[in-house]
């Protein structure tokens, strides 16, 4: 029987807010802290926790999860401020997209007795704040689970309970070091390449007017929290590098067969990127 029944939320923003709204209505009895009232006020109205605060003592002593919805950086002061008051047995996660920079200090602040699980939710918005969360981005979203030495199948099975049942699709288990080399390859190279696409000579030209849909399209995700995206690359940085290294190469390479007028060396890199696609189709 599941006797994870009171979760405690982090952070009412976008995702924190979700995974509030979404558990509310499953039946979980959801507390939530934010430093916002204005946010805890929303959350109140909306039916998505069923008290709010503006610091966690009173609910960490009685949560079964603690889900902490902030940025990697915070994470670890927060528990080392409030992790005291974290009951024994509770099972505490975050939703951050980058692992490694702070599994070492995690360890350290984790209350005796209780478990840190690294979990990414694959789901979100571009928009930030408590008004533009819905559970509805939750729904068939995959969910990764990092897992470090310490990690326990408990932890992994409570974790992949409470997910499962909130509308999430698959949960995929690997280590922190993958974990981080993956996003840097499908969520933060895309966000690079957007950036960089939005604030190139074109931006204002009569070209990036005249494509419209398309280049609104391309550069969809390069509308994006500044504070939260910077703290991610900088935190997977030797990943991040690696990737976009990989990226210029091919750039490169596409780059000089049309300097050299290459149609036979073009064809053989689209027909490579046919097959890829088709392969990733069959896997899917």
């Amino acid at each position: 029987m599941n006797q994870d029944k009171v979760i405690t939320i982090v952070g009412l923003g976008v995702v924190g807010g979700s995974y509030a709204i979404a558990l509310s209505k499953k039946g979980y009895t959801v507390y939530g802290v934010n430093r916002s009232k204005e946010s805890l006020k929303l959350a109140l109205e909306r039916g998505a926790i069923k008290e709010g605060a503006q610091t966690p003592e009173e609910y960490f002593a009685k949560s079964d999860i603690i889900i902490i919805a902030l940025y990697p950086d915070q994470i670890v002061e927060y528990l080392k401020l409030y992790g005291k008051f974290i009951k024994k047995g509770c099972l505490v996660s975050d939703v951050a997209g980058i692992k490694s920079h702070f599994v070492e200090d995690i360890s350290k602040v984790t209350p005796q007795g209780c478990e840190f699980l690294f979990c990414h939710p694959m789901a979100g918005r571009e928009k930030r704040g408590f008004k533009y969360a819905d559970d509805r981005v939750l729904q068939g979203a995959n969910f990764l689970i990092a897992k470090t030495d310490s990690t326990t199948q408990s932890a992994i099975e409570r974790m992949t309970n409470l997910v499962k049942s909130i509308g999430f699709g698959e949960v995929r288990i690997t280590d922190v070091e993958t974990h981080d080399k993956v996003i840097a390859y499908t969520s933060q190279l895309p966000h690079a390449i957007a950036v960089s696409l939005i604030n190139s000579d074109d931006e204002d030209s009569e070209t990036a007017s005249f494509i419209g849909d398309s280049y609104r399209d391309l550069t969809r995700i390069a509308n994006i929290n500044e504070d939260l995206w910077s703290e991610l690359f900088l935190g997977n940085k030797d990943n991040l590098i690696a990737t976009i290294t990989s990226f210029e190469d091919q750039l490169t390479r596409l780059k000089n067969s049309l300097i050299e007028d290459d149609r036979e060396t073009l064809k053989r890199l689209f027909v490579k990127s046919t097959q890829r696609r088709i392969n990733l189709e069959k896997k899917k």
